[in-house]
């Protein structure tokens, strides 16, 4: 159902989230963020002392057990306002989890870091960094620190949408391509969305960005840091230029890695995620051709043809995966959207389309499976529900669905009938709760210039979106040449050396810098 999910590639193997590139065009400025009548009332939630102990009991499925585990993690729970407006009403608890600075003598102070979605689990991307930060710098003179945003996994409560056999059961499903199932769907998950979410439409009504960059400042506080350091993917430079425009004066350092475009509306944004990865599909099948078995066969102009004679048979009949389950055409497709993430993940895809092609629908399933965040158990992560609770929030409704909705499935033929996320505009426009945000070009004005890191080919978001967030707030550019959605922290010397340079000393990279993916 979801196909606009920005995400890194670190949490689970394969990770999340709203897209978006700065352009030149402004639009009205969304209302301020979170008006709080009484701010002395916030006192308490600024001056609270974060309780930090071991992370077993914060875990809510088997990978963030394994995550949790990691040595020298710590967890806590931070307590903020329901609704900032009220915030002497219901509080919620935001799930917090760090490793300290090896260094405590030269410690800097903390590295909040968000992985995207919106959605993902920052506790459990932090958690599975430590191994690769305690061998660097950030690991060495920062408290590296995770946080799941308020509705997300460990943070209470929990957005809830979907059981999980009720998600089983819409991915197994074909159904959906006419404009009345699309429709109806659209109108059941959100009344669930509302049913059954703790606190309800009142907790729907504050889970967008405006509330989440809040909470980060409460978090920075009981962190005790005078100013965010702070480290966004995806998703998560969102979060970053956000936070950067409510509260400019106190940035230290603002590393972001696959930028949003604030100024470009949710319908749009899917067209040019579509369009993304369409381009990066083409790339695959261009070098999958040059190499013997190659399922597509030798010649990329055929590789779409040839593509939809594998999946299209998906419709009536599903695949076997050997485990009981069956490979329907949705998850197919949302395999192969998965492995466009990183071309590293080109050779399973390969692997996966060969097997399909004789009945067995494991390979691709797993693709879907990382995708969904469903784990072995069967066990749903809270990504997607959380996902649609906050794009319904920062997007005003989309006029005309069944037309965008169209302009999306152009940008993309690839991916014929039966795309994974045809449905998030329907479901936005039956969203219990009105939009709190809209895009807009930032308006900043003193905060410390951010390094953004843009991929020229990033099938998710677009290299100019990028360009133009540097430009917008007059920060360094780093770009990568090469086709992957974010680059720092993933093993390339040329991006991390630059990035670390920037978080420990601030120091830019010179203008017109390039790595190599």
């Amino acid at each position: 159902m979801r196909f606009s999910r920005c995400r890194t590639l670190i949490t689970a193997g394969l990770l999340a989230g709203a897209l978006t590139a700065c352009t030149t065009q402004a639009t009205a400025p969304p209302p301020s963020p979170s008006p709080v009548a009484d701010t002395h009332a916030l006192d308490r939630f600024y001056d609270q002392k974060l309780a930090w102990g071991d992370c077993a009991a914060y875990a809510t499925s088997q990978p963030s057990r394994d995550a949790f585990g990691t040595p020298g993690v710590e967890c806590a729970r931070l307590t903020v306002p329901l609704d900032y407006a009220n915030p002497r009403g219901e509080t919620i608890t935001i799930g917090v989890l760090r490793h300290k600075a090896l260094d405590p003598a030269n410690r800097i102070g903390s590295l909040v870091m968000n992985p995207g979605g919106p959605g993902g689990s920052g506790m459990e991307a932090a958690a599975r960094l430590v191994p690769t930060v305690s061998n660097n710098a950030i690991g060495v003179r920062f408290d590296f620190v995770g946080f799941d945003p308020r509705g997300v996994g460990a943070s209470r409560p929990r957005v809830q949408c979907l059981t999980d056999a009720e998600r089983d059961a819409e991915r197994a499903s074909n159904a959906g391509a006419s404009e009345a199932a699309w429709t109806g769907e659209a109108r059941d998950f959100a009344a669930k969305c509302a049913q059954r979410t703790e606190h309800g439409t009142a907790m729907l009504a504050n889970m967008g960005t405006r509330d989440v960059v809040r909470d980060l400042d409460v978090l920075r506080a009981a962190l005790g840091d005078a100013k965010l350091s702070y480290l966004g993917y995806s998703y998560g430079t969102q979060i970053g230029y956000s936070y950067a425009e409510a509260f400019p004066e106190r940035v230290r350092a603002l590393l972001l890695d696959g930028a949003i475009d604030p100024a470009e509306n949710d319908p749009d944004s899917l067209v040019a995620q579509g369009a993304g990865f369409a381009r990066a599909f083409g790339q695959f099948a261009t070098e999958c051709a040059r190499r013997d078995g190659c399922a597509l066969g030798r010649d990329p102009a055929k590789a779409m043809a040839e593509f939809q004679n594998l999946v299209q048979p998906l419709v009536t009949a599903p695949a076997k995966t050997g485990d009981g389950r069956l490979l329907s055409y949705r998850d197919a497709i949302t395999g192969v959207v998965e492995a466009m993430y990183s071309s590293h993940s080109w050779p399973f895809l390969n692997t996966g389309l060969g097997l399909l092609r004789g009945g067995d629908g494991s390979v691709l399933l797993r693709l879907a499976d990382a995708y969904y965040e469903r784990a072995a158990d069967g066990k749903y992560s809270t990504l997607q529900d959380a996902y649609y609770a906050v794009r319904c929030v920062d997007n005003p409704r989309a006029s005309d669905p069944p037309a965008d909705r169209q302009r999306m499935i152009d940008s993309a033929p690839f991916l014929g009938w039966g795309r994974p996320d045809q449905g998030e505009l329907d479901i936005c426009a039956s969203w219990p709760v009105p939009s709190t945000s809209q895009p807009h070009r930032p308006t900043v004005t003193s905060a410390a210039p951010p390094l953004v890191i843009s991929t020229t080919n990033d099938p998710v978001t677009p290299y100019q979106a990028g360009v133009n967030l540097a430009n917008v707030f007059r920060g360094g550019l780093l770009t990568v040449d090469g086709t992957q959605h974010t680059a720092f922290l993933h093993g390339n010397m040329c991006v991390d050396v630059a990035g670390l340079d920037y978080l420990v000393d601030n120091s830019q990279p010179a203008p017109g810098t390039r790595c190599q993916a």
